[in-house]
């Protein structure tokens, strides 16, 4: 059983140099815009602002509809993190269940990311 593999797009090796003439994959991830305006990227630009998440729970009969208040922490891809000065309480929030999500003040944004920092 003969067990040298040469997968398409793999590097052949001699050795431990790659033979000459391989061929590199175009970089196209630098032809992409660093950031979009993603909800997460537009949180992180209002980090430290009062929001009011407006959630709905489809599978849930007793807590259908929800509201959250509270101060933006953190946000990713999936989801958002709000403290409750008031009761001294955390939320991570699941974007998935996220319907809006409301400011009592100007949002900041950008339709190029820049991240705070």
């Amino acid at each position: 059983m003969n067990n040298n593999y040469n997968f398409p797009g793999s590097p052949i090796y001699s050795n431990n140099k790659p033979m000459p003439n391989q061929t590199i994959a175009p970089n196209y991830a630098s032809d992409l815009p660093l950031e979009q305006s993603y909800i997460e990227n537009i949180l992180r630009l209002n980090k430290g602002k009062q929001v009011r998440v407006h959630m709905t729970f489809p599978d849930s009969v007793e807590f259908r509809d929800r509201e959250f208040v509270g101060i933006v922490e953190q946000s990713g891809r999936d989801h958002i993190i709000l403290s409750d000065p008031k009761t001294g309480k955390w939320f991570l929030l699941l974007m998935i269940y996220v319907d809006f999500i409301t400011f009592d003040e100007k949002i900041n944004y950008s339709p190029e990311f820049v991240p705070n920092t």
